[in-house]
């Protein structure tokens, strides 16, 4: 199946938070608190494909408040000290009532293999660790944390618009 037919059919993306909506750096203040830097037009592509009806969460093995900040803000449900990232992947689309191959995920390293290895369409980001690259169907051209999650949702949303291709693909 085509990338373009993967992307037709999804209807839930689940992204990693370090290194997807942030550039994997943190900044740790002298009592231990932490912040990161993120790119704020993401929220603007989560938007768009809250408008197409594909559901999203953040599913992250880091329990920090700042991932939960962020999620709100952007109104993305937020799933955070994940021992098992596939299993509450598949316990959201079990809730959804969607399967496998309608899901995307991104991640950005070895930790996010599990997911990245059982939906129907794997993404990385461009600065993705080289472990995990030959799993990915679809590689950002833009780094996490610089605009790759917005990347991600503006070639979603472009896909989904696309007229099928006169091939007889659907």
């Amino acid at each position: 199946m085509s990338v373009d037919a993967l992307v037709r059919n999804i209807r839930f993306v689940a992204f990693d938070f370090d290194g997807v909506f942030t550039d994997d750096k943190v900044y740790v203040m002298e009592d231990g608190r932490e912040a990161v830097r993120c790119f704020r037009g993401d929220g603007i592509g989560l938007q768009k494909l809250r408008a197409l009806g594909i559901e999203t969460a953040i599913i992250s093995t880091e329990a920090n408040p700042v991932v939960s900040a962020r999620a709100k803000k952007l109104k993305i449900r937020c799933i955070q000290d994940c021992s098992d990232k596939r299993a509450t992947l598949e316990s959201l689309i079990h809730e959804l009532g969607i399967s496998l191959d309608q899901t995307a995920f991104v991640g950005n390293d070895i930790n996010d293999l599990s997911c990245l290895r059982c939906v129907g369409l794997p993404i990385i980001v461009s600065n993705a660790h080289s472990d995990i690259i030959q799993y990915a169907a679809y590689r950002t051209r833009t780094p996490g944390g610089h605009g790759a999650v917005r990347e991600i949702c503006d070639w979603i949303e472009q896909s989904m618009q696309a007229p099928a291709v006169l091939s007889g693909r659907m």
